[in-house]
């Protein structure tokens, strides 16, 4: 299945075309395709969708068109390409592989292309992305300017790799056909000076001195007449260039002589075809590789003398880490259990306070020797205060750890991640990615070579990178009482505990085997080392205390289920509120809708996002658990926390 932006909108199937339907129906596809994976509000696409005042049921309208559009996708086959298109309260989200969409393709063929470093290798990748093109962008849509602008954009890219094309022929001494890709382009955007100044010196280097002269009092005269400037600086540099690089042409030929051996009137070859016209001025104080005759750069790094630089971006490892074999051996064996030619992927799932970054960490620092091109770091903040971390924001970060200059790194997301997997196709690399919210935010980042490995941690599922990507899930459990009780032993001693060791059992209970809120506890103990194990125990007793207990400046329980909380809908965020009523935190679909006065199957389809975040665990079909510590967070704090109620 194909989706297609540039040109008419249209679903390509192995059976032919999808049929999408009217002018609104197919701006709704086009703007859910422009924001891939990503929650689009309702009200976006009813603003998008009209130019003038909606009318008063358009709200039903866009309903409607989504509704049709579901349809029609499943009808040709979405299911088995992991596309589905979801509701999430007041708005819509296409879920996809994004290289289904030509535009994503065509970003990330241009974001490959290096036509000043590889000329050679550019020129099919470019006339490749542009063969992509059948028509104007985003055809089909409604005239309304948000969708103008989208074209638009969508067209200047077409513009930037059609010069890119040129400078590839051009670099390989091909100037004919850099200026016949130039001549319709020119034609078509007179005014675009930066291309207008490629052509001049394409025309020029192919012995057409007139003709690249008459483009530029061509356009010196449109400029004047549209818009009543004069040249800018490029044009006028490519004009200085060429006047200069004839006068120069002009003094070898009348200095000239004939060779002693060679034929009369022979003249030196240099004269006979003209100086060669520079991109620019050469100036010795910036190198070779700082830019492109456009102004523009390739996004590829410039090239240096030593070996690439191995990052090392990991955090310090964990301390007192204890326990989790089995998770450990089962993130050993997912690079090992990777089919040839893929990269392999682990995702470290666990509800808050489990432990998912330490066990992570605690993995990567004792396999770090296996990559020895480096090892990459970032914390996308899916599940922090503010917003998580832009994909493009982390691309940069890893580009620049890479040696990449930072004029040359991408600031689209699109070309950044082609970049980036471009980079490490061949390297030995892991790459860890802490704190994810979500698989949309994670597949940019993610490298594309055999060699590389990556590990995700998230509080949610990520069935998403599941299903698109192979990632190999690793759950993680509250500890047992045997491991909590060892994990208390190691943060403040073995005697102190064994003296204790009821109360330590107890305090393991009472934490719900989580490693967040035991280290709280055990901090609380050091600050107290008078304190017995049974007194602590004896103050967390007390449901409404124990909460604040277990925290510890900035980091405890409370403050990290916080976090997961905001992240849900506000009808979500209700049924929590609802199901921490329970007596004893044990319930299936029906008590879940008696409890939230709703019907079972509107519940079930909460309570299975709720299991998807862990903030509720599914022991076995329709029988669910909610841990006390997240049952007290739920009556403290009350619904108000959800997203959509934010």
């Amino acid at each position: 299945m194909d989706f297609s932006l540039l040109g008419p909108i249209s679903v390509a199937t192995g059976s032919g075309e999808l049929a999408l339907g009217p002018a609104k129906r197919r701006s709704v596809l086009a703007l859910l395709l422009l924001q891939p994976n990503t929650t689009v509000p309702l009200e976006q696409l009813i603003d998008s969708l009209w130019e003038d005042e909606p009318p008063e049921h358009a709200r039903t309208v866009v309903q409607g068109h989504v509704s049709r559009l579901r349809a029609t996708l499943a009808g040709g086959g979405a299911e088995a390409y992991g596309i589905e298109l979801a509701t999430h309260g007041s708005a819509y989200l296409l879920r996809l592989p994004e290289e289904l969409i030509d535009a994503h393709r065509f970003g990330e063929l241009v974001a490959l292309a290096r036509p000043e470093a590889a000329p050679r290798d550019a020129v099919p990748l470019l006339r490749e992305a542009l063969g992509l093109w059948r028509g104007p962008a985003l055809t089909g849509t409604v005239t309304s300017p948000p969708f103008a602008a989208a074209a638009h954009a969508l067209e200047e890219q077409r513009l930037t790799a059609t010069e890119a094309l040129a400078r590839a022929h051009g670099a390989l001494g091909e100037h004919e056909q850099a200026a016949a890709i130039l001549y319709t382009a020119a034609v078509n955007n007179p005014l675009r000076e930066g291309m207008v100044a490629d052509l001049m010196r394409a025309l020029f280097r192919t012995g057409r001195q007139s003709d690249a002269m008459e483009w530029f009092h061509r356009t010196r005269r449109l400029l004047d007449e549209d818009l009543g400037v004069g040249p800018g600086a490029r044009l006028k540099q490519a004009y200085e260039e060429i006047l200069r690089a004839e006068e120069a042409g002009n003094a070898v030929a009348a200095a000239a002589t004939p060779a002693a051996d060679g034929p009369a009137g022979a003249a030196p070859r240099a004269a006979r075809s003209g100086a060669e016209v520079p991109d620019r001025p050469v100036d010795p104080r910036v190198p070779a590789q700082a830019g492109s005759a456009t102004g523009g750069h390739s996004g590829t790094p410039a090239r240096t003398n030593g070996p690439p630089p191995v990052p090392h971006l990991l955090p310090r490892p964990p301390a007192r880490f204890l326990g989790r074999e089995q998770q450990l051996a089962t993130l050993t064996t997912v690079p090992q259990s990777a089919l040839p030619g893929e990269s392999p992927l682990a995702v470290v799932t666990g509800p808050a306070g489990v432990g998912k970054t330490a066990c992570a960490v605690q993995w990567a620092h004792t396999y770090a020797g296996a990559f020895p091109d480096g090892q990459l770091f970032a914390d996308l903040r899916g599940f922090n205060e503010g917003a998580a971390a832009e994909p493009v924001e982390i691309l940069r970060d890893f580009l620049l750890a890479l040696g990449t200059p930072p004029e040359r790194v991408p600031t689209s997301a699109q070309s950044a991640s082609a970049l980036f997997r471009s980079l490490v196709a061949g390297r030995r690399l892991l790459v860890v990615l802490d704190n994810a919210e979500s698989s949309a935010q994670v597949r940019p980042l993610l490298p594309g070579g055999p060699h590389c490995a990556t590990v995700v941690t998230s509080r949610s599922r990520l069935d998403g990178l599941v299903a698109t990507d192979c990632a190999r899930p690793v759950a993680l459990q509250a500890l047992g009482a045997d491991e909590g009780v060892a994990l208390l032993g190691a943060m403040l001693g073995a005697e102190r505990v064994a003296d204790d060791p009821d109360a330590a059992r107890e305090l393991v209970a009472l934490c719900d085997g989580l490693p967040l809120a035991l280290r709280a506890a055990a901090a609380q103990l050091t600050a107290r080392p008078r304190w017995r194990l049974a007194r602590l125990a004896a103050a967390l007793r007390d449901e409404r205390r124990r909460l604040a207990l277990l925290s510890a400046e900035d980091t405890g329980v409370a403050a990290a289920l916080r976090m997961s909380v905001a992240r849900l809908s506000a009808d979500d965020a209700r049924l929590l509120s609802a199901l921490a009523a329970s007596a004893d935190g044990h319930l299936n679909a029906s008590v879940a809708a008696a409890l939230a006065g709703s019907d079972p199957q509107r519940i079930q389809d909460g309570l299975d996002r709720l299991t998807e975040m862990h903030l509720v665990d599914e022991e076995s079909t329709d029988v669910y658990t909610i841990s006390t510590l997240t049952q007290l967070f739920a009556r403290d704090e009350g619904p108000a926390d959800g997203r959509g109620e934010r």
